[in-house]
């Protein structure tokens, strides 16, 4: 697509009513610019800028030159702020420029949050209330868009190259930015505070066991029998709640898997950064505008079992696919790993039931129960502690059935001994019990030190 012609299309926008502009003057915050004067005499700068670099800029020009064409925009703003005669300090001068790129290039009021390190995730609920969230805390910005159609012009920046739509007839959608961020959008008449947009920010520079350690979110000897039990090709199910690091600390063990194994990552949204050669990526669809082409995660697993997988990795179980994957685990793909919204590990074996069944086989409870316990050798559960940082809270074994229970052995407990500060301060702890698949570790050639599991040694604290 021409730059001209995508600009055109990301410009267009329908005329307010007369009452929506009413209650849009009421609801907008008037901020002070030295230069400009007020808010909506800098907003008029702004666009009349905008508009003017539209309407003179090559149509031809390759809009994946990124640095090209922000050269260009440069080049061409300078000028015209000489014609105009317009007078800015550097620091206003900057600051309009890159308004300007952001609205032409990028995600508009959004685009310095994307490319700020250490933010993790934006929130949007309305075109006068933008949240980051930075460092596991929540924060208020100062950032503003014009008005909700202004908001509404980046939510389809968004979503238009994915072929996908959002409007009234379809007021919710899931998308992901070129860089693997997950985008949720939901536009009025669903919100009623205006169009809320949601982005879940991807890390340019994944997480590494060592940086889990630094924060502690684990400990070196929790990691030690983690990467022997996924060399060990045992089975492991990372669980925890919404925003929890399931998905880091995922990434972060399959990092563990020795090169030379074909692996196949199955995702909603692909965000795994897997560094070894063999690696197969595939993605769930949504369906299109005429409702047909959906490929669900589901389909992905029972595909991915024709591909002659090593390991499969799935991002997320949410429904029927936990039952594919239970009999993939079942049937010679041993470890294999996937990830699971719960609140606790017992819990975990309790949503892993109620998946199973979502798959719409009539299965009796205790036949579920059973292939979960065969399949599954080791839960991983993960929290985010009331101070935002997130920690490994529980390390279990599943030993297999006690008549219609499913029975399960601790191996790492996390112990809180107090609050400074605020933060949250303990210590995963060895409890003291060696896992039954120590057999299974053993067999791979690793052999773990007594002391990893508190054994013959004192807990350091």
């Amino acid at each position: 697509m021409s730059l001209l012609k995508r600009i055109e299309q990301n410009q267009q926008q329908p005329a307010p009513t007369e009452a929506q502009s009413s209650k849009l003057q009421e609801l907008r915050v008037k901020r002070s610019s030295p230069a400009v004067g007020s808010r909506d005499a800098y907003v008029e700068l702004k666009n009349r800028i905008q508009q003017k670099l539209i309407s003179e800029l090559d149509p031809g020009m390759d809009i994946t030159q990124t640095a090209e064409v922000r050269a260009t925009i440069r080049e061409m703003f300078e000028t015209m702020l000489e014609e105009e005669s317009i007078v800015l300090t550097r620091n206003e001068k900057r600051r309009l420029f890159e308004s300007i790129v952001a609205e032409i290039l990028g995600y508009g009021p959004l685009e310095q949050f994307l490319q700020t390190d250490g933010i993790t995730e934006i929130m949007v609920n309305g075109p006068e209330h933008v949240y980051i969230e930075s460092s596991g805390k929540l924060q208020r910005t100062n950032v503003t868009f014009e008005d909700n159609d202004h908001l509404l012009r980046i939510i389809d920046r968004i979503v238009a190259p994915l072929g996908r739509r959002i409007d009234e007839g379809s007021p919710m959608v899931d998308a992901r930015l070129p860089d693997g961020s997950r985008v949720n959008a939901v536009v009025p008449p669903i919100s009623l505070n205006g169009a809320s947009l949601t982005i879940r920010v991807f890390s340019k520079i994944p997480f590494t066991v060592e940086n889990l350690i630094e924060f502690g979110s684990i400990t070196p000897e929790a990691v030690e029998f983690l990467r022997a039990c996924v060399i060990a090709k045992l089975n492991v199910l990372v669980s925890g709640g919404t925003g929890s690091g399931k998905t880091t600390l995922l990434n972060i063990l399959s990092s563990f898997i020795p090169d030379g194994e074909r692996i196949v990552t199955i995702e909603n949204a692909a965000e795994l950064q897997l560094r070894q050669e063999h690696v197969v990526t595939l993605e769930s669809r949504s369906a299109n505008v005429e409702g047909r082409g959906a490929v669900t995660i589901q389909d992905l697993v029972i595909n991915s079992l024709r591909m002659r997988p090593d390991r499969i990795i799935v991002g997320e179980v949410r429904g029927g696919e936990a039952l594919d994957m239970l009999q993939a685990m079942n049937t010679g793909h041993d470890g294999s790993m996937t990830t699971g919204h719960a609140n606790s590990t017992r819990d975990m074996l309790s949503r892993l039931e109620t998946m199973v069944l979502m798959a719409g086989m009539d299965l009796p409870h205790r036949a579920i129960r059973e292939q979960v316990a065969s399949a599954i050798h080791l839960i991983v559960h993960q929290d985010r502690m009331r101070d935002g940082t997130r920690k490994v809270m529980s390390i279990s074994e599943i030993q297999g059935m006690e008549g219609d229970v499913i029975t399960t052995s601790e191996i790492f407990r996390f112990e809180q001994t107090s609050i400074e500060d605020g933060k949250v301060i303990g210590r995963l702890r060895p409890t003291g019990l060696r896992p039954k698949f120590m057999w299974k570790i053993q067999e791979a050639g690793i052999m773990l030190p007594p002391s990893i599991f508190g054994i013959g040694a004192r807990n350091r604290r």
